[in-house]
């Protein structure tokens, strides 16, 4: 499966963004679509993840509250909505998707072997 990023962009600290990770080749059904995200000079960090059977979503206690992730119902997308953006949220963000991921491992890039190519997030103070 191919994966899109898109939905990046500049906003000031408080506002809100969109991403999507629009699959091609196949559905998400089955699958675990994640966000991963990475500032210059820092490690790729594990923000949420979606079962895409509904079983369970899992978001990263840096973004919980502010996150969200959802999907269309043709099981192709994955949306991260986030709101009250903070400087510190500024990164290029990576979809990722697996169809065997363990839900303890959710969180850890080496269970993805699908990634998109990124979109920017910059949040200005």
């Amino acid at each position: 499966v191919q994966l899109q990023a898109s939905g990046g962009g500049l906003v000031q600290a408080g506002g809100s963004l969109r991403l999507s990770c629009v699959a091609s080749g196949r559905t998400f059904r089955g699958y675990t679509v994640a966000w991963f995200r990475q500032s210059p000079g820092k490690e790729r960090n594990f923000v949420a993840a979606l079962k895409f059977n509904g079983d369970y979503t899992d978001i990263a206690e840096s973004v919980k509250g502010r996150f969200t992730v959802s999907r269309d119902n043709a099981k192709t997308t994955m949306y991260l909505q986030m709101n009250n953006l903070r400087p510190e949220d500024t990164a290029v963000y990576y979809c990722a998707s697996s169809p065997s991921v363990i839900r303890s491992n959710v969180a850890a890039q080496t269970a993805y072997g699908y990634w998109g190519q990124g979109t920017q997030v910059t949040v200005s103070s």
